[in-house]
């Protein structure tokens, strides 16, 4: 079984526990507050010199960290995990994206002003850089999903799940997608997959471990 160490209000953390429950996949779910420094004890970092959460535990001993590799690691064989060359790099060129355009910037402001007590404050400075750059990934995901569903291979894949982390909880952090129509048509679709759980969803609280929701089409192939 899967161990996870996670944080309950990360968006990185969240993509796992959400593919892990798309996918049926037990684990054993293990609650890291970073911003009480759990993340960088001598144990923790150990398992992940990072510092950094999510972190998977795939076999006794050996680890896996970041979030998207993660995700290509939990859905190989799934439909989740498109099986084309050109289809994985679909998938991969909207993960990149997802890393180096969406999350520097709307999952820096969701941290700050969502997370951190006085956070917008400390990072004034930023935030106006966040928001540009924010609402620049988020037209060039509106201008995809205009003519398109999902984001690869013309059904729902990693790719979403990992552009989903972030992008739902845009506007707690400032950002207005009134005037994005076809994400916040996405967004609903994403919900509506079968074994959805959102970002507040946890374990069973008594077993600590999860068992996610039926998606035997998903798992399935």
């Amino acid at each position: 079984m899967y161990k996870l160490y996670s944080m309950q209000r990360s968006g990185n953390s969240y993509k796992i526990r959400l593919a892990l429950a798309l996918l049926n996949a037990p684990y054993r779910a293990i609650e890291i507050d970073i911003l009480r420094g759990e993340s960088r004890t001598p144990d923790f970092l150990s398992k992940n010199p990072s510092g950094q959460v999510p972190l998977l535990e795939v076999a006794e001993g050996r680890y896996l960290a970041e979030s998207n590799a993660i995700l290509w690691y939990v859905a190989g064989g799934t439909s989740l995990a498109p099986e084309s060359r050109v289809e994985r790099a679909e998938a991969l060129q909207w993960m990149f994206f997802e890393q180096h355009a969406l999350e520097p910037n709307i999952g820096a402001a969701y941290f700050w002003l969502a997370l951190v007590k006085g956070g917008r404050d400390l990072q004034t400075h930023a935030l106006e850089d966040w928001m540009e750059r924010g609402y620049a990934a988020l037209q060039v995901m509106e201008n995809h999903l205009k003519t398109h569903a999902y984001f690869a291979a013309g059904q729902f894949t990693v790719a979403d799940i990992a552009l989903y982390g972030y992008t739902h909880v845009a506007d707690r952090c400032d950002y207005d997608l009134s005037t994005f129509p076809a994400i916040r048509a996405w967004l609903r679709r994403v919900e509506q997959t079968p074994g959805f759980v959102t970002m507040d969803w946890r374990p069973d609280a008594e077993s600590g471990e999860s068992v996610g929701l039926v998606a035997e089409a998903l798992s399935a192939k």
